[in-house]
């Protein structure tokens, strides 16, 4: 472990600012990397085969992980940390990774046999939870609009648990002319709104379960006109006590164990 009393010290530029969204999305992707934060999350991201660019941690926890190589390993006091990261790093463990090429979205698609499919989302927690929803529930893949934020953010990769890397995604480039690729492979776009002239989702077809592609927005608006238009089918999950629909990550994972409650475990 090589020790750092200074917060400006280049060596650890990876880390600095890690509040500040704004920042951290112009230096992020550019640099293509990622920061992971807390020792499972990490350990998730090396065992999906990410390539770590170095370790940062709390000087006094540097035990925890003594047993990975790869990278040059950091350590700095709890006060030094909050400095260089602007908050408190409670779980000690930072690492910074390579970023991985995305695969096609046509490649995909090919693999899979349900997909969720994100319009809007950018905000960081939610997009972490659905992960983590999709992961749990047996749904395959995710897909997004070009305005969805980064999954591979700091947030989202540790409200996901580290998920983020076992789901496969991809961003599709135009929207939502993209949609017709995923009809093209096969799947019915199943988009997700409260309108009363949508279908239950309890009540749709054998054959509209067969390739399910459910498309949801963001939190508050919802789905776009256009993307509304796009899909196959319009469908809802039944409210009660006059709620009329639920936060995005939790409408997410009902629709999946919707589509999913009948696999063998």
């Amino acid at each position: 472990m090589e020790l750092i009393t200074d917060p400006a010290d280049e060596r650890i530029a990876d880390y600095r600012a890690l509040t500040d969204v704004e920042l951290r999305t112009r230096w992020e992707p550019p640099h293509g990397l990622f920061i992971a934060e807390g020792e499972l999350v990490l350990r998730r991201a090396l065992r999906a085969g990410y390539r770590p660019r170095s370790f940062l941690v709390e000087a006094k926890r540097a035990g925890q992980i003594a047993d990975l190589s790869g990278a040059p390993t950091y350590g700095a006091s709890a006060q030094v940390l909050q400095e260089i990261t602007g908050f408190n790093v409670h779980r000690g463990v930072l690492a910074s990774f390579h970023r991985q090429p995305l695969p096609p979205a046509s490649e995909v698609l090919a693999a899979a046999r349900r997909v969720v499919i994100l319009e809007d989302v950018n905000n960081h927690t939610n997009l972490g939870a659905i992960f983590r929803g999709v992961a749990a529930l047996g749904v395959d893949a995710v897909l997004l609009s070009p305005t969805c934020a980064d999954p591979l953010y700091r947030r989202s990769v540790r409200v996901s648990m580290g998920e983020v890397f076992a789901i496969p995604y991809v961003p599709l480039a135009e929207w939502p002319q993209g949609l017709q690729l995923v009809r093209d492979a096969g799947y019915t776009v199943l988009a997700m709104t409260p309108g009363p002239q949508s279908v239950p989702l309890q009540e749709l077809t054998a054959a509209q379960r067969l390739r399910p592609a459910l498309l949801l927005g963001a939190e508050g608006p919802g789905l776009t006109p256009a993307a509304l238009a796009a899909a196959d089918v319009h469908v809802r999950i039944p409210m009660r006590r006059g709620v009329d629909s639920l936060n995005v990550a939790a409408a997410t994972a009902v629709a999946c164990w919707e589509l999913t409650r009948t696999d063998p475990l």
